[in-house]
Parts: C-alpha cells; structure tokens; sequence
C-alpha cells in the first residue's frame, strides 16, 4: 500500500494538472468564440460565389479555363489541413488517418501532399511522403494572404500540368462539440460534382439564409461582357474563397476539439483526485486505527 506521503504527492501531481487543463480549456472557449465569428462571417460570401458559379459552368464550354477542364487522372495531391499544437483529442489524428486512406487509393507513387499544419508536415516527413509544399505556424496569426499563397502554389502546379486532381481533408465547424471530417475535391472544378460540393451538410443552413435573402441568384442572368469572361474572372476568386473558408473552417474546428478535450481531461482529473481523497482517508484511518492498537496493546501489557 503506497504511503500516505506518496498520495498526497500523487494528489497535489493531478491537481496541478487540473488546473492547467481548465486553464487550456478557458483559452479555448475564448479562441472558439472569435473563430466561430469569423466562419459565420465568411461563409455567406463563399456560399454566394458557389451559387454562381454552378449557375455559369452549365452555359459555357469547360474548355475555356483549365482549372474546369477535366482530364485522365494521374498526378495527385492531397492539401492536409491539421493543426499546429495538440492536446485537442483525434482532430489531427482522424484527418492523417483519412489522408493516408486518399494517398492509398491514388497511389503513393503518384501523389504528393500539401501540408497545412505542423501535425501534418511531421507526420507525413517522417514517413517519406512526397512534401510538395508545407504551411505552419498558423495558428499565431490566421490571415487571408495565407490562403492566397496555398491556392498559388496549387493552381500554378495544375496549370503547369503537374497536377491533374487536387483533393482537400479538413474539419468542417458545426458546433463546439461536433466537427465534420470531410474529403472533397478541389480541382479540377465541375458543376454538380458531389465530390466538389464544398457546401456538403450544410444546405439545411444554407436553405434558410436563401429564404431570408430578399434577392437571391434565380431564372436567367445576363453577363456582361459574357458569361465566359464573367467565369475566367471569378474562378481564381472562387478557389482563394474556398481555401480561406476551409482555413477558418479548420481553425473553429480546431478549438472546439480541444475545448472538448479539455473539458473531458479536467473532469478525469477531478475524478482522479476524489478517488485519491478517498484512497488518503481510508489510508490514514487504517493508520490511526493501528497506533491506536498499538497504543491500547502497549497498555494491556503494562496492566499484566
């Protein structure tokens, strides 16, 4: 049986990691709330440039921009979106894992990765994974210029025929206690591609800010000078929309996994200390249970 010197060191161990965990988990909550503001704030606009652009792609020839043009597999990549710290449960874990499945089915050989977050670049680094660009430390700072240089670096190795499928994996925000893994294309583009659908489980969300809106995109449009220059201008916007939507997306996903996971360790760690309470006093009541029998013992025997 330990010591009753040995469990209070034990308790005074779990109580300070206690306290550290609720710390983390109030830093969270806080970083969640302005997270979750700004992917409300950016998701109308992504939603909008999505609508028209499904509204444009089935009046024009895909032919017109290579970023819509849709050609025989055989370069892949896979944009890895994790975070930068851990202690946030299986967020990164459940992303590397669907990641690794993707690479599988195209074929390591033929596919490189993007790695947004140092989870991710020490992952895929120590396994030899074919780095074709690493993002971190954004954490400090999120900015949109980040989603710009992510989008360049992509766009300019498919236009350079480098590249001929571009998949994303990332967390997508629905609430401080639940976050959707998804894994979708990213290009080539094309209307009425599920697998392109950046706005998957969210048309219930999506439905009601349409039947809010006074004005929304329906019937037919006219496009000045024409839909096609109209197109070739907005798909570049569109792209750099999409990654800043899936970086903030990411980011509130994030914080709400380690809010939860804190939350969870400091609960374990309350329960812990109640149990080495419990443990300290049956200890110390057995050890005063047996000075006393020590005590009355010695006295039996002076009475003999």
């Amino acid at each position: 049986m330990a010591t009753l010197k040995e469990i209070k060191t034990r308790m005074s161990s779990v109580k300070g990691i206690e306290q550290v965990t609720r710390a983390m988990k109030m830093v969270a909550t806080v970083k969640l709330r302005r997270a979750q503001e700004a992917i409300v704030q950016a998701r109308p606009y992504a939603y909008k440039i999505k609508d028209l652009i499904n509204h444009c792609l089935p009046k024009i020839d895909a032919n017109i921009n290579p970023l819509l043009a849709v050609r025989e597999p055989s370069k892949y990549c896979v944009v890895v979106v994790t975070s930068d710290r851990g202690l946030c449960g299986s967020f990164n874990t459940n992303i590397l894992n669907r990641a690794v499945d993707i690479i599988n089915s195209h074929g390591s050989d033929n596919t490189s990765v993007i790695a947004v977050g140092r989870k991710a670049k020490d992952f895929f680094s120590r396994r030899n994974y074919d780095l074709l660009a690493v993002y971190t430390d954004f954490s400090k700072k999120l900015r949109f210029e980040h989603a710009v240089d992510i989008t360049q670096t992509i766009t300019a190795q498919y236009l350079s025929n480098d590249l001929d499928r571009v998949d994303v994996v990332y967390h997508e925000f629905k609430s401080a206690v639940k976050q959707d893994l998804i894994a979708e294309r990213f290009l080539p583009l094309k209307s009425g591609d599920p697998r392109d659908d950046f706005l998957a489980g969210m048309e219930e969300e999506k439905k009601q800010e349409k039947e809010e809106a006074s004005v929304g995109i329906s019937g037919d449009m006219l496009f000045e000078p024409s839909v096609e220059e109209v197109v070739n201008a907005i798909v570049p916007k569109y792209l750099v929309v999409q990654m800043w939507r899936i970086l903030l997306e990411s980011r509130a996903s994030e914080q709400g996994a380690r809010m939860t996971a804190m939350e969870n360790a400091t609960e374990a760690a309350n329960d812990m200390i109640d149990e080495l309470q419990l443990y300290y006093n049956k200890a110390r009541q057995s050890s005063i249970t047996g000075d006393l029998l020590d005590i009355v013992g010695g006295a039996e025997a002076l009475k003999d």
